[in-house]
């Protein structure tokens, strides 16, 4: 069943929107942006924001630039979703090219990485709705029931990471749905409100005297004899040392990470407010929810239960809400059915980046200092991660990572522009919809 209509919807996230989020911290006026200083941070989301924080905290002079809104770019525009993302890895592939053990070192640490940023937010206490609300990942073939069940008993035997095994016949306890073919439920796993989290992390890292300038787009980096000169919409300012933190939202001054990240369009949309008993019709338990899809569909309940997010992947080029809403309302709907007349308020649009290994990269690049590559994962790996770019600044034992031991490569004649993604994107619709 398709949708009969599409509603009015507003195109911005539906998490700016949100009552319950106030964007209270300060940033910086251009005017009284320094001119010398430690660091210099080129990106204002997550993987920024939490380098700076690191940096501050341990005595330096850091300035963010952002060339939009600060947290307004895939930061506060993906869906809140929180595990430590053991199915992005691409473990097979990794463990032909770098061992089995070197692998399952950078599994152990994704689950680190998840339980740090858990404590973080408890222990500074930041109001972003953290949930430990569990996930469900359902069979979206019968074929891939198996599959999901061996890679959870794989996963075990390397990390401590509870599965529960969901058959068929028990699904509707977990989701109101006929589309899968039983699953499995990581209890672990949570959700939060991104936007809300973000500020909480622009709130600690102004307050600990970090410059955060918006509307500052670098438009150059060099390398001098002693540091960089960081040429901005406005100014510019000497740095010793230059972090790029840019991800999804890299562009061509800073080639050498272009040709190495694919930019990827991930959409959402949110519905109306709806009554409780259809709420919980979708998700009985109110958890995270997604399938085994090639084009992944993700969805859950808003944080306060009154809505349903659903995201996956956007079409065309640029922010076509026109295109990406009516894909991902008849995905919903085919999914769910119940919700075949309920209206939708906001859609909208970010750019993710995934590499050519499908891992997240950090280290260094022709002296600049860099975090990125997160594959979709972006909330946990890249706070982390940022975290972890800033101690390897500070040349901290502390910054060391199993992923250091990854290379970040390009492809030959790939300089940034995804020209095969429309291809591939049809190819693995067609997958799909073979099971395969």
């Amino acid at each position: 069943m398709l949708a009969k209509h599409l509603s009015t919807y507003t195109n911005m996230p539906f998490w700016l929107a949100d009552t319950s989020y106030n964007r209270t911290f300060q940033t910086t006026p251009r005017y009284q942006m320094p001119t010398k200083i430690d660091v210099c941070i080129v990106g204002g989301g997550f993987t920024g924001m939490s380098a700076a924080i690191t940096l501050a905290r341990a005595g330096m002079k850091v300035a963010v630039l952002e060339a939009g809104r600060m947290g307004e770019g895939a930061s506060s525009r993906n869906g809140g979703l929180l595990g430590p993302s053991f199915s992005k890895l691409g473990v097979d592939g990794l463990e032909r090219q770098y061992g089995r053990e070197n692998v399952h070192t950078s599994i152990r640490e994704s689950l680190t990485a998840f339980n740090w940023l858990v404590d973080f937010i408890r222990e500074e206490k930041i109001d972003c709705d953290l949930n430990i609300c569990g996930r469900f990942r359902g069979a979206s073939h019968p074929s891939h029931y198996a599959g999901l069940i061996q890679q959870a008993e794989e996963l075990s035997k390397v990390v401590d990471f509870p599965a529960i095994e969901v058959p068929k016949s028990r699904q509707h306890e977990e989701v109101g749905s006929n589309a899968y073919h039983g699953g499995v439920v990581y209890p672990t796993d949570g959700a939060l409100q991104p936007a809300k989290l973000f500020a909480g992390l622009a709130q600690i890292a102004a307050s600990e005297g970090a410059y955060l300038c918006e509307h500052t787009k670098v438009r150059n980096v060099d390398k001098q004899v002693s540091g960089f000169n960081v040429v901005y919409d406005g100014g510019q300012l000497q740095a010793d040392q230059v972090i790029i933190a840019t991800n999804g939202y890299t562009d061509g001054q800073f080639s050498e990470f272009k040709r190495r990240l694919i930019p990827i369009r991930s959409a959402m949309i949110a519905t109306e407010e709806l009554p409780e008993s259809v709420v919980q019709s979708v998700s009985p338990k109110l958890r995270a929810h997604g399938g085994t899809e090639r084009l992944v569909a993700y969805y859950r309940p808003s944080p306060d239960g009154k809505r349903i997010l659903f995201g996956g992947r956007a079409f065309g080029r640029g922010d076509q809400p026109q295109l990406y809403s009516k894909y991902l309302q008849d995905f919903m709907i085919r999914t769910f059915p119940q919700l075949s007349e309920t209206k939708i308020d906001y859609a909208w649009s970010g750019l993710i980046a995934y590499t050519f290994d499908h891992v997240p990269h950090i280290g260094k690049v022709d002296n600049l200092h860099y975090a990125m590559g997160y594959c979709g994962s972006g909330v946990g790996r890249a706070n982390y991660f940022g975290r972890k770019i800033a101690q390897q600044v500070l040349q901290l034992a502390e910054g060391k990572t199993a992923f250091d031991k990854f290379p970040f490569k390009g492809k030959p004649l790939y300089y940034g522009t995804p020209w095969f993604l429309p291809a591939i994107m049809k190819w693995h619709d067609f997958a799909d919809r073979q099971g395969w």
